[in-house]
């Protein structure tokens, strides 16, 4: 191989690279990649849910969920990639957080407080005041960039 067939391939490969990552954030467009852990962090409140703020911060290809109560107190929060979901150590609740390999039946009470092509979570208030928040990952098996947005999903 010549010289100038090494450096096309490569710049071919450099190029393809680039176009898969950037496309990936089309998910996580505008998600901010600091502020988690703040009452009110410098980000949209994406919740489903009228009794929760939930913002969504991306870095380094893992989205992190955070679950905040009305007054703006730091509940729980979690990060996920890869189809893997782990509870974080932020928020008065963090030892209420439960991760689950796949959706489960929920209890009464319980309402969706974040969904995207990642993950769902979701918010049950216990009797004594904890907030008891469950993520599941959603193991779909999208391939398409421009449809699902998630490369980790797609390199596996």
């Amino acid at each position: 191989m010549s010289k100038g067939d090494f450096y096309m391939k490569s710049k071919r490969a450099v190029l393809a690279i680039s176009l898969a990552f950037g496309l990936s954030g089309a998910a996580w467009a505008g998600a901010p990649s600091t502020g988690l852990g703040q009452a009110w962090p410098n980000a949209t409140d994406v919740s489903l849910s009228p009794h929760y703020h939930v913002y969504v911060f991306a870095k380094d290809g893992i989205e992190y969920v955070q679950v905040n109560g009305l007054n703006g107190t730091v509940r729980s929060a979690i990060a996920t990639a890869n189809g893997t979901v782990l509870a974080l150590p932020i928020g008065t609740d963090a030892a209420h957080v439960t991760t689950m390999k796949t959706n489960t039946a929920t209890s009464a009470g319980t309402e969706t407080v974040y969904q995207d092509q990642a993950v769902t979570v979701t918010a049950t208030p216990a009797s004594n005041g904890a907030l008891n928040v469950t993520a599941s990952p959603l193991l779909d098996t999208c391939t398409d960039p421009g449809e699902c947005g998630d490369v980790v999903k797609q390199i596996q």
